[in-house]
């Protein structure tokens, strides 16, 4: 018995090292190449410059915040779908509908989640783009618009999934008293069930915006790759993500500028995603410390 659990022991150890090896890997790589970039373009251009064309022949534009544009954009457009609706399905399958009917639709809900992102694209492009064009006319055939919407529906189950495992953990105790003082159902629902989950659904809600940051088949399909500086819904953009997997697609000479650009808007990117995370986690405890 002492065996199997040192064995057990062993592996649990041994994962939570692997996963630690493997983020400080990914780290000294960004930083690495990140330090062969900013040695041939300055930091302070990188922040400040308003263009991004790397392939410029006279004078290449390196200005992130062309890309961060694209990026906030499109993942703005998508929090704006998906954290409302996700709330609102999550309160009502858990405060609103029965057990067998919450068993038939979590699944059906969930299904969205398994949907391949090249389809979700796909879906842009022939249904939603053309369908936003006959009420925008000058709406181009790439667009920001269409894909944040599209992102949005893709992380409804992430968002609608988490926030009610956060509303099935409330005490029924909370719901009893709110009734028990003359509380309607939805006065209870969204005055007392929904603030005591406050921050399991804040959890859902930076997961969720984290997957449309991360995310790049849609955009690379729907959103286009003209890198401007806009935060136009309706006019075509480029994302960190979309630079990167054109970028690293096509024909680009190992250890160039381009090649090493790479690297250095992916840092970029898990900077932005690593603060967005330390701002949830202190809004989570501040929620956690108000409702202990």
């Amino acid at each position: 018995m002492k065996i199997k659990e040192q064995i057990i022991k062993f592996f649990l150890a041994s994962s939570g090292v692997l996963t630690i090896l493997t983020t400080v890997i990914i780290i000294y790589i960004l930083l690495k190449e990140s330090f062969g970039f900013f040695s041939e373009v300055s930091l302070i251009d990188f922040f400040t410059d308003t263009e991004w064309h790397p392939t410029n022949a006279g004078r290449p534009h390196f200005g992130v915040w062309v890309l961060l544009s694209g990026t906030i954009l499109t993942t703005a457009i998508a929090s704006l779908v998906a954290i409302p609706v996700g709330v609102i399905i999550a309160v009502y399958m858990r405060e609103y509908v029965g057990d067998v009917t919450r068993r038939i639709l979590k699944p059906l809900l969930e299904l969205l989640a398994a949907v391949p992102t090249v389809i979700y694209g796909y879906f842009a492009l022939s249904v939603l783009t053309p369908f936003l064009r006959t009420m925008f006319p000058e709406l181009p055939f790439f667009n920001a618009l269409s894909a944040g919407l599209v992102m949005g529906i893709m992380i409804i189950p992430i968002v609608s999934s988490l926030s009610e495992d956060a509303l099935n953990a409330v005490p029924k105790a909370l719901r009893e008293a709110s009734y028990g003082l003359g509380a309607t159902k939805f006065q209870t629902a969204f005055k007392v069930v929904v603030p005591a989950a406050s921050s399991g659904i804040l959890v859902s809600v930076i997961l969720g915006i984290a997957r449309a940051i991360g995310e790049t088949m849609i955009v690379v399909m729907a959103a286009g790759s003209m890198p401007q500086l806009t935060m136009n819904p309706m006019n075509s953009v480029m994302t960190i993500t979309t630079y990167m997997a054109e970028t690293a697609s096509g024909d680009i000479v190992f250890g160039s500028i381009r090649y090493k650009s790479i690297f250095a808007v992916g840092m970029t990117l898990f900077v932005f995603t690593l603060c967005l995370n330390t701002i949830s986690f202190y809004i989570r405890k501040k929620y956690q410390e108000k409702y202990d």
